[in-house]
């Protein structure tokens, strides 16, 4: 058996495989801008598919007019060039789409459009011209057909698996990319008949050369003060910023377009307002000893908790490992005998836990402003009010207004948690009274149905109380449920 045989079904089977990979690491690329929200991934998916079939089309008129290995050789090669295009702008691109268009419907959909349709157009050529070179007779077209296709989605299916399991826990995005523009030049070398020698040294110094340079990128990247790291989860970047309120320098860690934590380096203070509200738990139950926290990030607040409360235990529910390494090595975070991590999705550590909690407070966030909806259903907040002990409380942290169609995911939320808990309660961090801006909204569900006192002989307490909201909050949406909680729908109209 000789490779040259078989060189076709090799070339579906890469090309199939490098589709799902470019896939998935559209979704690194979008990210940091967009956020990876149901918007965006359903963008990134449909403009993919559509370029696809558009690439079977188009495909198969050419094959039908001229097809040669030398042709199907160029089609990779130029989805090969339309990869490294992408590299060189995507950055630019997509920094103009973010300033530009507002909805991100809108921004993600032609930010697909434009950097990754062409690749995918070219990648999806490769099967029916590779079907038309590979017909002997009309016989067997049928089963020559079937056979390149199976090929090709067997290599999507090994490529979707490779890049999720490995290639984007163990890459960056930018070599992620220059991986699959290596592998598409070297398909394209195999496929040329013609002995072009000098062609092929060229091609093949490209892809020796593109390793060090993207090498060589990232180590400038690094030097600019810019952490970048694609973990199992997340694309996260890491860097210093000087905070406009305090004039103080913070370290900010981003997870795919969202800054998850804020600290100040010279400074164990709380550097984002509304994470001094979770000291609420004090006031609410002041004799509360074991706590549980969804959300982890920089461990901006467990940390401040471990300062505060030494005779208290704080568990952090934190899904990406990844995230949490980095914040031992750029946010301070330390091992601590009243802290555990469980490095688990907070609705399954909702279904699992045997644990008994005083407290639980709330900051996950699976997008840009979006709770991941497993956590918002009543079905979550059920299991919230079963692990809490009789006085326990629930401190949410969510980012909505209160009016209007800004405001419908944080009255979803509230009349949610009111179906379950009998006292409700929302505090307004940044301006008070005014339930039109979109800001941090601190949420308060009490398990007892003591009603408590907004007023405290702590200074520092009463202003976070003064922040009550007070006004009615009109139950004009449906309870989110497991079947039915279109979190990604009301927070698009928010933002």
């Amino acid at each position: 058996m000789k490779i040259k045989d078989y060189i076709l079904e090799i070339t579906v089977f890469i090309c199939g495989a490098v589709v799902m990979v470019f896939e998935l690491v559209g979704s690194r690329v979008l990210g940091p801008y967009f956020g990876t929200s149901l918007f965006v991934w359903t963008s990134l998916i449909g403009i993919i598919l559509g370029s696809l079939s558009l690439g079977y089309y188009v495909g198969g008129k050419v094959a039908d007019k001229k097809a040669d290995q030398d042709g199907l050789s160029l089609v990779v090669l130029f989805a090969a060039i339309s990869i490294f295009l992408v590299i060189l702008i995507k950055d630019n691109v997509l920094v103009f789409l973010e300033g530009n268009i507002s909805d991100i419907r809108f921004s993600s959909a032609f930010a697909s459009l434009v950097l990754f349709s062409p690749a995918s157009i070219l990648l999806g050529m490769v099967s029916p011209y590779a079907a038309k070179l590979k017909l002997n007779s009309l016989g067997n077209s049928g089963t020559t057909i079937g056979n390149l296709y199976a090929i090709s989605t067997a290599g999507s299916i090994f490529g979707t698996f490779l890049s999720g399991f490995y290639l984007i826990p163990h890459f960056g995005t930018n070599k992620l990319l220059v991986i699959l523009l290596s592998v598409l030049l070297l398909v394209h070398l195999l496929l040329l008949v013609k002995k072009d020698l000098k062609g092929k040294a060229l091609i093949l110094l490209v892809i020796i050369i593109s390793w060090p340079v993207t090498g060589w990128f990232n180590t400038l990247v690094a030097k600019k003060g810019v952490i970048d790291v694609d973990t199992g989860y997340n694309r996260i970047w890491i860097y210093d910023i000087k905070d406009p309120e305090t004039d103080k320098t913070a370290k900010i860690m981003g997870i795919n377009n969202e800054a998850h934590s804020l600290m100040f380096l010279d400074s164990d203070e709380l550097a984002n307002e509304y994470t001094k509200y979770y000291h609420l738990v004090k006031h609410f139950n002041p004799n509360f000893k074991t706590t549980l926290m969804f959300g982890g990030a920089g461990y901006s607040y467990p940390k401040d908790f471990l300062l505060k409360y030494p005779n208290a235990s704080i568990d952090v529910v934190e899904i990406d490992p990844g995230i949490t390494e980095l914040a031992k090595k750029y946010f301070k975070l330390k091992e601590n005998p009243n802290l555990a991590i469980y490095h688990q999705d907070g609705r399954v550590y909702l279904n699992e836990t045997k644990k008994k909690y005083d407290a639980i407070f709330g900051d996950a966030f699976s997008s840009q402003y979006s709770l991941p909806y497993q956590l918002t259903t009543r079905e979550a907040v059920q299991k919230k009010y079963k692990i809490l002990n009789d006085d326990g409380v629930v401190i949410l942290n969510i980012i909505s207004a209160v009016d209007g169609e800004k405001g419908e995911f944080l009255r979803a939320e509230y009349v949610t948690y009111k179906s379950i808990f009998p006292q409700v309660y929302l505090f307004l961090v940044n301006v008070q009274n005014n339930g039109k801006p979109v800001q941090n909204i601190i949420l308060v569900a009490l398990k007892s149905e003591k009603k408590p006192d907004f007023n405290s002989t702590d200074q520092t307490m009463n202003a976070y109380l003064r922040h009550l909201w007070q006004n009615e909050l009109p139950a004009d949406l449906p309870v989110l449920t497991d079947d039915y909680a279109p979190v990604d729908y009301y927070i698009g109209k928010m933002i």
